[in-house]
């Protein structure tokens, strides 16, 4: 294991360096100067799709399995999960309250990652033996680039397959096993047992269940720990004007150590908060644009303007909850970390604030091991067709309480690897096929919101 885990920390030290910030931040950035900062500028327009998106279009020539609404509600299934409380506190643990600004940053160019993956997404999915659609990076890699690039796709494929037993699967598990163990006191192995019985139960039903389940929990779960969140903010009102203040002064200068929390140099909250930031909304990695294919449309740009909601939901709201709860709270400086500094920030405001903060985890959690079960499926899918899709789901659900009963470091250290190594291929993709992104949405607002042209392909 020591081996393993050195082999791992030596391989994210090269993926997590200096270039993948650049193409993380860099593609986000060249997105929205192409789009001439269309995700920022039309963000109600993508609030307005959301809601009328919650049934499927009336019109019987949409084509997918779920509404515009329960595919973002899929996609955001996956991504607020651990990141949003245990992840945003390790980034402030390890880079200083600086880190949150970085987050935000990540959030803001990533809103236009994530419109252009699922634009392509709808754009370039196929149809399945089974009648269902599918897409995501390796399908438009497949159908929007050159035969050439066909190894592009099947790298995001396998990394993406492999990538979802970790950030999807076990790292979720652990984090609600240690949540509940420390809160009330369940035995890991008993969490990891349940979890794998409601998982799957839900999971037997295919991507329409999912997407039900998603569609009621996320929204409810995600409101409920806004809500308390705010409270901790109102609490700690007369702190919050310096808490921010702290929080732009430490993104641009060295933040001094004080009480628990050892100093972190610019680099750290840059790193960490980039990285946190990607775990946490995934714009970039490619993952939420497999969410994205199935969704019942025939617009491309239309679900594009919906898809672009996660990563303003899950970073610039749910993340900054967290974050400014941690810094305003004072309690960055405790020397704690992961869902311990979270729940600590929260307890001094609300009375048993830790046990909200462990239920908020175990349910976010819990929608993120259903939500990246489908992008694991389809990736596996894309290599071996829909005979595959059932032994998949069974590993899936077995794979749940190993998660709960192994070591969260090697666990953290895997899932952020995987996530470089998922983003390399799509991040390509996405510069090669941005003319097309472009060319789509100016032809969307320009024709007043009919839907462009959508290829999709009848595969076995």
């Amino acid at each position: 294991m020591e081996f393993l885990t050195g082999l791992i920390s030596s391989l994210n030290s090269l993926v997590w360096g200096v270039p993948m910030l650049v193409m993380i931040l860099g593609v986000g950035l060249f997105l929205m100067v192409g789009l001439r900062f269309m995700p920022i500028l039309k963000l109600g327009t993508g609030f307005r799709l959301l809601w009328t998106g919650r049934i499927p279009d009336e019109d019987k020539s949409a084509k997918g399995e779920i509404s515009p609404f329960n595919a973002l509600m899929t996609s955001l299934s996956a991504t607020i999960g651990t990141g949003n409380i245990a992840g945003v506190a390790t980034a402030i643990f390890l880079g200083g309250p600086g880190a949150l600004f970085w987050m935000w940053c990540t959030a803001l160019v990533g809103m236009a990652t994530k419109f252009a993956e699922a634009v392509l997404a709808v754009r370039y999915r196929e149809v399945d033996a089974n009648g269902n659609h599918i897409g995501g990076p390796m399908y438009y890699i497949k159908n929007g680039l050159s035969s050439r690039w066909g190894w592009l796709g099947g790298a995001f494929a396998l990394f993406g397959s492999i990538a979802a037993f970790g950030i999807g699967n076990t790292v979720q598990s652990n984090s609600v096993a240690n949540a509940l163990e420390s809160s009330f006191g369940v035995p890991p192995v008993a969490t990891g047992i349940i979890l794998m019985v409601l998982v799957g139960l839900v999971l037997m039903g295919g991507i329409k269940r999912i997407g039900d389940v998603a569609g009621k929990l996320v929204p409810l779960m995600a409101i409920f720990y806004i809500s308390c969140g705010i409270v901790v903010l109102m609490v700690h009102a007369a702190e919050l004007p310096a808490a921010i203040a702290l929080i732009f002064e430490s993104a641009f200068t060295e933040t001094a150590a004080e009480g628990g929390f050892a100093g972190a140099a610019v680099w750290a909250a840059i790193r960490f908060g980039v990285a946190r930031g990607v775990f946490s909304n995934e714009a970039g990695l490619g993952s939420a644009p497999i969410a994205h294919a199935a969704a019942k449309t025939n617009n491309p740009v239309a679900q594009g303007l919906v898809g672009m909601l996660g990563t303003f939901i899950d970073t610039l709201v749910v993340c900054s909850i967290t974050g400014l709860a941690i810094v305003v709270s004072g309690e960055w400086t405790s020397g704690s970390t992961g869902a311990e500094l979270t729940s600590n920030a929260f307890a001094t405001a609300i009375p048993y604030g830790n046990y909200i903060v462990a239920i908020a985890l175990t349910v976010f959690a819990f929608t993120t091991i259903l939500g990246w079960s489908v992008y694991g499926e389809k990736c596996v899918q894309y290599f071996f067709g829909v005979k595959a899709i059932m032994p998949f789901r069974i590993l899936w659900i077995l794979v749940v309480p190993v998660g709960a009963i192994g070591s969260l470091e090697f666990i953290w250290l895997l899932a952020d690897t995987m996530n470089a190594l998922m983003a390399i291929p799509n991040l390509i993709a996405l510069v090669l096929l941005s003319p097309i992104v472009i060319k789509l949405t100016r032809e969307y607002f320009v024709s007043g919101g009919k839907a462009p042209a959508e290829m999709t392909k009848q595969v076995d």
